[in-house]
């Protein structure tokens, strides 16, 4: 009888491991490396139904400096519930070759607080699961600093290219539209 209570109890662990699986998009549904470092981030327990701006970044491009705004855009809707989140890619051959680099770029050169993953692959078939879901909702980037807001539920995604900027008054209708 006594074995019954701890059953009941790993049941019940399983059962809510299970619902929160149920409830993370599967595209979200990983662990990924933050940028230069051996700390890694679960983007489900990140996001945990929130919307989203997912950017792909570069350290060595025009747009660059549009790190600053986005950082601000983080430090208005972050209360709000948006999480950022930024993927370094060398795709369009604008990002650092070593990762202390790009990080330097990032934390240091423009003050950047938002989750920041290691560097990795955004258009085409070696894509992360998360650009290969938004390419098929919207479209892969077709360069450096595109910017998705994404609602909570993952079904809801507007792409904005390079051009649009952080504090467009475009940009922040669409976060405001899904928080």
């Amino acid at each position: 009888m006594k074995k019954l209570p701890m059953i009941f109890a790993m049941t019940a662990s399983l059962m809510s491991v299970g619902s929160m699986a149920a409830t993370c998009p599967e595209y979200l549904n990983l662990e990924v490396r933050k940028l230069h470092s051996e700390e890694t981030v679960n983007l489900c327990e990140l996001t945990q139904g929130k919307p989203v701006l997912i950017i792909n970044t570069a350290s060595n491009c025009g747009y660059t400096p549009q790190f600053k705004a986005l950082e601000a855009l983080h430090e208005n809707y972050k209360d709000k519930g948006l999480v950022v989140i930024g993927f370094p890619s060398d795709d369009f051959f604008q990002e650092e070759n070593d990762e202390k680099d790009t990080a330097k770029v990032c934390y240091i050169n423009y003050g950047v607080t938002f989750t920041m993953l290691s560097t990795s692959a955004v258009r085409g078939s070696d894509a992360n699961s998360v650009f290969k879901y938004l390419a098929e909702k919207t479209g892969a980037p077709k360069w450096n600093f595109y910017k998705y807001v994404v609602s909570g539920d993952g079904a809801v995604v507007q792409q904005f290219n390079s051009k649009v900027k952080p504090d467009s008054e475009e940009l922040k209708q669409a976060i405001e539209s899904v928080l």
